[in-house]
């Protein structure tokens, strides 16, 4: 399983990634060795994630994803905590 992320950084700005492991990829970030964007906002939270069977379908939401607008990205945000 793979999986797109948004996280809610200390700073409220947001992070958009995937992973296959999305339990220990946000552990990493808050260990501050997951990206250098993140190191310096921490603690991270999750805000929102989608399952996806490939990486490839993964990468390609992820690309949707960081295009939206931060008004968009906040909005899943708050579907996710529906």
């Amino acid at each position: 399983m793979f999986y797109v992320y948004i996280l809610v950084c200390s700073d409220k700005t947001l992070y958009t990634g995937y992973t296959n492991n999305l339990e220990s990829r946000i552990k990493k970030h808050n260990e501050g060795k997951a990206s250098k964007y993140t190191r310096a906002r921490l603690p991270v939270k999750l805000g929102y994630y989608e399952e996806y069977n490939s990486k490839s379908d993964a990468m390609k939401r992820e690309s949707l994803i960081k295009k939206m607008n931060r008004n968009e990205k906040i909005e899943l945000c708050n579907s996710y905590k529906s």
